[in-house]
C-alpha cells in the first residue's frame, strides 16, 4: 500500500463555511499564514479528509498520544488533532511544498 501524505493550507472562507456546522473547525482567518493541515487521512468520493496541525503548547507535555491526538516528536514540533479533521475538496486547498519552505504552525 502506497501512502501519499500531503500538507496543505485550506481556504479560509471554506473553513468559515464549515464552522457554521461545527464550531471545532480550526480558525484560519486573520492569521499571518493559514494553518497547515495534514492528510489525506481517508477519502470518500471527492472529499479528502485532513487534520489540523497544532503548534507546540505547554499543555501537550502532560497529554498522551491517543486515537484522536498525536504529538509530533513528543510534542516538541506540535501535534495532530485527528478529532478535528475536516472534509475538503481539492479546489479548497493548496499544497505546501515541503522541499521549498519551512512550515510555520
Amino acid at each position: 500500500m502506497i501512502i501519499n501524505l500531503k500538507v496543505v493550507r485550506v481556504n479560509s472562507d471554506y473553513c468559515e463555511y464549515l464552522r457554521k456546522f461545527d464550531d471545532k473547525v480550526s480558525y484560519n482567518k486573520n492569521e499571518k499564514k493559514l494553518r497547515p493541515f495534514i492528510g489525506i487521512l481517508f477519502k470518500i468520493r471527492d472529499c479528502e479528509y485532513f487534520a489540523p496541525l497544532s503548534s507546540p503548547k505547554f499543555k501537550h507535555n502532560n497529554m498522551k498520544n491517543t486515537v484522536d491526538f498525536f504529538k509530533i516528536k513528543g510534542g516538541k514540533l506540535g501535534a495532530v488533532n485527528f478529532n478535528n479533521m475536516i472534509p475538503v475538496r481539492e479546489s479548497n486547498y493548496s499544497l505546501i511544498d515541503l522541499n521549498k519552505s519551512a512550515i510555520t504552525i
